[in-house]
């Protein structure tokens, strides 16, 4: 009796670890993927690092945060810090600037997914 209770708590424990993989292999992004970048839940993005206003206007740019929403961006760096954070880097799909200033931005990615700032 003791062997199938055994074999049944292992059975289950196999099970759940698999279901925990897939979960995280549909969250990963890597380099050269295709990202939009969706609509903010404010008025400006809390996890897009975009520069602030004041620098953008300084450098000549307009900075109107409306102008990036529906962008296609390429990834061109991810990092994990050691909390398990993906931090990712991004750039125009055609190459331009974002507000005509910066040529990359910083993106938190599980966060800015889950308040839907970006797409996949």
């Amino acid at each position: 009796m003791k062997k199938y209770v055994l074999a049944g708590f292992m059975a289950i424990g196999i099970l759940s670890m698999n279901a925990q993989e897939s979960i995280n292999r549909s969250m990963t992004v890597q380099k050269g993927d295709v990202i939009e970048i969706g609509h903010p839940s404010t008025s400006t993005y809390k996890h897009i690092k975009f520069p602030r206003a004041n620098f953008i206007i300084k450098r000549g740019g307009i900075a109107n945060y409306k102008s990036v929403q529906g962008d296609e961006v390429i990834v061109t760096d991810v990092k994990t810090t050691k909390n398990g954070i993906t931090k990712v880097d991004v750039k125009h799909k055609d190459g331009k600037r974002f507000f005509n200033t910066v040529s990359t931005v910083t993106i938190n990615f599980e966060d800015a997914l889950a308040t839907n700032e970006i797409r996949l």
